[in-house]
């Protein structure tokens, strides 16, 4: 069996809250960093109630389920019941990233970091309370289980960014400990290491006597999340070169000024690795937008194609009456799929939906043809800025009339399948 490295480059997420924003709005914004080969797809899922007793299947494991659920429109990998990445109509937004330190993390099936980040969506509607769901669901069904479709080994342990219209968490996790901190100012960032230093504004109960008992603290010391429970090696979180550091650097550098468009530069960059090429590669990106109004929208931009740089982020709002997004929505294989307890295919099947087969040709084309590619991209990118500067009047004023958004997001997909003739 194939095994991944311990440490793949995967995954950025950032925030920038009021003050650091144009406007009294939360930015948050996150690139989805997988196997090249991997598709992945923007989902809608409406609320619901359910039953006493009811049961939930996720990836791996069923979990009792609760007796409601919000609207959640998510980014997710095409094979898994959670998501890399969403927001819920309250307005919580969730990203998550893999983590590795001391603590080794499990091949046993339970809850991937993809579940919680799907769960904590579905049960929250503020971005503490989807702490507490994850945290919860950490503590009765554990983390663990492999990351990938296909036969190789990935496994990890999970951090998030959780983030709602008036404040953002980070939370970092080590198989059952936990340690967060909570942002009220100004921006944070996170990526493939532990973040949390010595401000932490909520932990799990056991976490510095773990520590202590398994030699990695001293209490006469100062406890440091991430010193105590990183490799020694990777203890240091600013690195020079380092995409944490690179990520930080972005969102200083756009500090009081970051809009939606911002976020999508920083998503976009490739010179810091944010925007990743290779074996591992961005194969989806959101970016959202939260006034502190809660009289005011919400708008969730979702690409659902690799490589932002050569995507459209198209709009997506919460209202009544919207329907599944069928052409960001992957082929399902059986009742069962995409939950993994059917046998494993002996090759991966085509998870490729209608806008990622258009894209995939697209992108040739652009590679390697410079005046249709520069004509199709000038098109593309058309199309995002007539978007942006829609969103921008609900944004301000509101939304008089919902059935001018309930098609909103597919309507785009139409027109960036237009863009790509």
């Amino acid at each position: 069996m194939a095994t991944w490295p311990r440490y793949p480059c995967s995954c950025d997420t950032f925030v920038a809250l009021p003050q650091s924003t144009v406007g009294e709005r939360v930015i948050f914004g996150k690139n989805s960093d997988r196997p090249c080969d991997e598709v992945q797809e923007v989902v809608y899922f409406p609320a619901k109630k359910y039953e006493s007793g009811a049961q939930l299947e996720c990836t791996y494991i069923k979990i009792d389920q609760v007796p409601e659920t919000y609207a959640v429109v998510l980014s997710r990998p095409a094979w898994l019941w959670g998501a890399e990445m969403g927001a819920n109509e309250h307005q919580v937004c969730i990203g998550n990233e893999a983590v590795w330190g001391r603590e080794e993390a499990s091949d046993a099936e339970a809850l991937l970091g993809m579940d919680l980040v799907r769960l904590g969506l579905e049960r929250a509607d503020t971005a503490e309370k989807a702490l507490d769901v994850i945290v919860d669901l950490l503590e009765k069904y554990g983390q663990g289980g492999n990351c990938m479709e296909d036969e190789c080994t990935f496994t990890y342990h999970n951090s998030f960014l959780i983030a709602d219209r008036t404040v953002a968490w980070v939370l970092e996790t080590s198989g059952k400990h936990w340690a967060a901190e909570k942002i009220t100012e100004g921006t944070c960032n996170i990526s493939n290491q532990f973040s949390i230093t010595t401000k932490i504004d909520r932990e799990h109960p056991e976490l510095r006597e773990h520590a202590r008992g398994r030699g990695w603290w001293d209490p006469e010391k100062e406890f440091s999340f991430a010193a105590v429970y990183s490799y020694a090696n990777t203890a240091r979180i600013d690195a020079s070169g380092s995409r944490y550091c690179e990520g930080r650097k972005l969102l200083e550098k756009n500090k009081g000024s970051i809009t939606a468009e911002s976020m999508m530069g920083i998503l976009r960059d490739k010179d810091s690795g944010i925007n990743m090429e290779g074996a591992f590669l961005t194969t989806g990106s959101m970016v959202s937008v939260l006034p502190r109004d809660p009289s005011l929208p919400g708008v969730h931009y979702f690409t659902g194609t690799p490589d932002p740089e050569r995507s459209v982020f198209k709009p997506f709002i919460f209202v009544k009456n919207i329907q599944q997004l069928q052409k960001t929505s992957s082929p399902r294989y059986g009742p069962e799929d995409p939950v993994k307890k059917q046998p494993r295919f002996q090759s991966k099947p085509d998870r490729k939906h209608i806008l990622y087969k258009k894209h995939e040709v697209a992108a040739k084309i652009i590679k390697t043809t410079k005046e249709k590619g520069a004509e199709m991209m000038k098109k593309m990118r058309q199309l995002e800025k007539e978007k942006i500067a829609e969103m921008e009047k609900f944004l301000q004023c509101g939304i008089e009339d919902s059935t001018l958004v309930v098609h909103l997001f597919a309507d785009t997909v139409e027109e960036e399948l237009k863009a790509y003739s």
